[in-house]
């Protein structure tokens, strides 16, 4: 499956029927993170998960779902990235598979640099600038 290089956040989530309308919910921590904001309109993807259960239990046979995929990054991990953009405070943002976001400090936007993951979290990492000779 190709993943489009303009993917804001991707999670899992359960379609609620609301009696004249189906709703999806967003998590908190994409609105927190600047992923997406309330009021905004945006492209939506559904996309099946196999094995998919239609309880939050889960059975031996299928597993409970999860909050979504792991980050493709870990803590101390060695990565070249390039940032893209400028996020609110003026951290450089690089992203890198399925568009998770890796905000880089005292970068601009064009930069190539090596960086060392410091923190990982659900949907986002801080990396910290290792050689900007790249």
């Amino acid at each position: 499956m190709e993943i489009s290089d303009e993917l804001l956040c991707l999670f899992s989530a359960e379609v609620r029927d609301d009696g004249d309308r189906y709703t999806i919910e967003v998590p908190k921590r994409e609105i927190d993170t600047g992923s997406v904001e309330p009021g905004g309109v945006y492209r939506v993807a559904l996309i099946e998960r196999e094995g998919a259960v239609a309880d939050e239990g889960g059975t031996a046979d299928s597993p409970a779902p999860t909050d979504g995929p792991q980050p493709p990054v870990e803590r101390g991990e060695i990565r070249y990235v390039e940032i893209e953009d400028l996020g609110k405070q003026g951290d450089g943002i690089a992203r890198v598979e399925r568009g998770y976001v890796i905000i880089v400090p005292d970068t601009e936007v064009g930069e190539r640099v090596k960086i060392e993951i410091t923190e990982v979290k659900s949907n986002f990492a801080v990396g910290e600038v290792i050689d900007d000779a790249v």
